[in-house]
């Protein structure tokens, strides 16, 4: 794969024969996403896991999440695989919204949902990540494993650290999250790793209508740098370039 690639160097040799070309890859990536995500107007990027079983509860949950974004004038972002990811935008279409699927170069993964109807495929991890952060109004994290904690947590610490102005990260299921959050209060705060306010960057709840007029709601208190707000749900800019 090309990330494995990227970060398995063999020699200081490697660099002059092979890196150059790659970085124009990397740069094709961004233009790629850069062009096709460029008019997506408001949107949320949804995050969960690509084990979720069609049928489930935790698969039932992503469609409804992704229907009312829809209906609520948002477009809706996954990772576009199966899973959480296809509930998501299965939702979105048919809430009549547009769904958009950043797929990756994965050995065990099955290729983009049905559901997508703007579809991109990445090489690199980072330049996906990337298009999740830039073009969403905030973000919906369902039930997941490594993959959803890691952009749930890099999504924190971008807000955390004002790399993005502060944005809604809302996480579905109470009973899921609820055991992680406490032991980033009983530890992680309590060890003096984190502070107490960095609890706020996230909230939790169980129903999907409240989780999306929670991110609508948030979203639409960030002004864009003309200092008005963009319409779509009532979603507004983060700012971010």
């Amino acid at each position: 794969m090309s990330d494995q690639t990227l970060l398995d160097t063999k020699g200081p040799g490697q660099f002059v024969h092979t890196d150059p070309w790659r970085v124009l890859r990397i740069q094709s990536e961004f233009v790629e996403g850069f062009g096709a995500l460029a008019d997506l107007g408001p949107a949320v990027s949804v995050f969960g896991s690509a084990r979720t079983v069609p049928g489930s509860r935790n698969y039932e949950l992503g469609v409804e999440v992704g229907r009312q974004l829809a209906e609520a004038g948002l477009a809706v972002i996954t990772g576009g695989g199966p899973g959480s990811m296809e509930a998501a935008n299965k939702g979105a279409v048919q809430g009549n919204g547009v769904s958009v699927g950043l797929g990756i170069e994965l050995p065990f993964e099955q290729g983009m949902n049905q559901w997508v109807d703007l579809g991109i495929n990445f090489r690199y991890f980072f330049a996906r990540k990337t298009m999740f952060v830039k073009y969403a109004q905030g973000f919906i994290v369902l039930p997941g494993g490594l993959g959803t904690l890691d952009e749930l947590f890099e999504a924190m610490v971008l807000v955390q650290t004002r790399k993005v102005t502060s944005f809604p990260i809302v996480l579905v299921g109470v009973a899921f999250w609820g055991p992680l959050l406490e032991w980033v209060r009983d530890t992680l705060v309590t060890e003096g790793m984190v502070s107490e306010e960095d609890l706020d960057l996230v909230q939790v709840v169980d129903d999907p209508a409240l989780a999306v007029a929670l991110v609508v709601e948030g979203a639409a208190r960030h002004r864009n740098p003309n200092g008005g707000t963009n319409g779509g749900g009532g979603a507004g800019s983060k700012g971010n370039g």
